[in-house]
């Protein structure tokens, strides 16, 4: 798969292209779909499939203030896309000027001229361009004149549920991260680098935690969870809990996670978690000993939960 940063950096002409574009924040059952239909298709037609995307999401240049918490950091964004087997990612840097472009001018100079693409894969409701202005619609009165077709697809569901990237964000944030993984097809994950932290679960609690610093906007309801975790290239379990450490008065917030059967050092090292189920809400103890009976508990029930896992 080929990564080109930046339309400007288009320097040759790609076989047939057909395209799609958005966010794809999550990139979850619903992207996959129109990453398999952009395939196909590119397939018969000895083309090149295309992903067109953009890097800030484009909230966060028009109105900052209602950006989304995303569920994937830009650098999993492509992985994943990558992983579909999409043969061309183009990814857009989004900014104030890029948002002035008009919907006519973006297709006809950059998907016409630049790219000069011959089918397009968009999603119903999908709009782009200055004011949002452009639609599906204006797509296929463009592609009448530029000489490429459009493909829309209608809202894909799974059990009665359209699928989408703010509905997924929902999920996650209420800590429903199990019924968050049917829609993303796979967990959803969290990766961080272990830094210093409290030191109280070894020295207080007997269980070793890693205070993970993250990148990822988006982290599930303050609690306990059920987690794997990978390291190295290989998984653990792991038993995560995010908050604020009310048994200790703590303010500042922490991303914590004790890896099960695990004898190494990690201060330093990048951890992926991958959120299965969570287990119950962030409380206050009455101390140490009663928090610590909680823990080992909740270790049990976590076992018995990843035992199908792992």
């Amino acid at each position: 798969m080929k990564i080109i940063d930046g339309i400007e950096n288009v320097k040759q002409n790609l076989p047939y292209p057909v395209l799609t574009l958005g966010n794809f924040d999550g990139v979850h059952l619903g992207h996959q779909a129109i990453f398999r239909m952009l395939k196909e298709r590119a397939r018969e037609m000895n083309g090149t499939s295309i992903v067109y995307t953009f890097v800030p999401h484009p909230m966060r240049v028009i109105a900052p203030e209602r950006a989304p918490k995303l569920l994937t950091t830009y650098k999993e964004k492509i992985k994943l896309i990558e992983e579909s087997g999409i043969d061309v990612i183009i990814c857009t840097n989004f900014t104030k000027e890029f948002a002035n472009i008009s919907a006519e001018d973006f297709v006809t100079e950059i998907l016409c001229n630049t790219l000069n693409v011959k089918e397009i894969f968009i999603g119903a409701n999908y709009l782009f361009g200055k004011g949002r202005k452009g639609s599906p619609e204006l797509l296929k009165r463009l592609g009448r004149k530029c000489g490429f077709s459009v493909t829309i697809i209608n809202e894909i569901a799974f059990d009665n549920i359209v699928l989408s990237s703010s509905g997924i964000r929902n999920l996650v944030a209420k800590g429903r991260v199990d019924e968050a993984m049917k829609f993303l097809g796979r967990y959803y994950s969290v990766e961080g680098i272990v830094v210093e932290g409290a030191k109280r679960g070894k020295s207080l609690l007997n269980t070793p935690t890693a205070n993970l610093l993250t990148a990822n906007d988006l982290l599930p309801k303050d609690g306990v969870y059920a987690v794997t975790v990978e390291i190295d290239g290989k998984t653990y379990g792991g038993a995560t809990n995010i908050g604020h450490n009310p048994t200790f008065g703590d303010k500042k917030f922490s991303f914590e996670t004790h890896v099960l059967d695990f004898n190494g050092q990690l201060l330093g090292k990048t951890l992926k978690v991958f959120f299965v189920k969570r287990i119950r809400d962030e409380m206050k103890f009455s101390g140490v000993e009663e928090l610590g009976t909680q823990m080992k508990k909740d270790i049990e029930d976590i076992r018995g939960i990843l035992k199908n896992h792992l």
